[in-house]
């Protein structure tokens, strides 16, 4: 019954229900940048590059077996996977960015003391050396 109640104790704690929202939200995160890639970048890339189909790209290497069926690198998927890589790391790089901006805004310093306030701090020290 003990193993029971530590894993209740272990599964409420806050870190692991941040990180299961964390994980969710990635979740969704995830397909919103997929299709960033896939359905805006993407078309624009192949727009730029002569409408050459990056994932398409692949090397056959011939096979002298019975079968006679090619080898097939497909290389292209390797460097679609790079790319969507990067992109998805720039996204979150960006929203990573966003969100420590808005907690910079909530996080503003005290205001400055007034030139009579310094004035009166100099004064009470003084007061006080006496």
């Amino acid at each position: 019954m003990s193993l029971l109640k530590e894993f209740k104790a272990f599964a409420v704690r806050g870190n692991v229900l941040d990180m299961a929202i964390g994980v969710i939200i990635g979740g969704a995160f995830s397909k919103i940048v997929n299709s960033l890639v896939k359905d805006v970048i993407m078309p624009l890339l192949g727009t730029v590059t002569g409408k050459i189909n990056i994932s398409a790209l692949e090397v056959k290497i011939p096979v002298s077996s019975a079968t006679g069926e090619p080898i097939l690198i497909k290389y292209g998927l390797f460097l679609q996977n790079i790319i969507d890589f990067l992109i998805i790391v720039f996204c979150i790089f960006i929203f990573v960015k966003l969100i420590n901006n808005f907690r910079k805004k909530e996080e503003k310093a005290p205001p400055k003391p007034t030139a009579q306030e310094v004035l009166l701090t100099e004064i009470r020290d003084l007061l006080k050396n006496r």
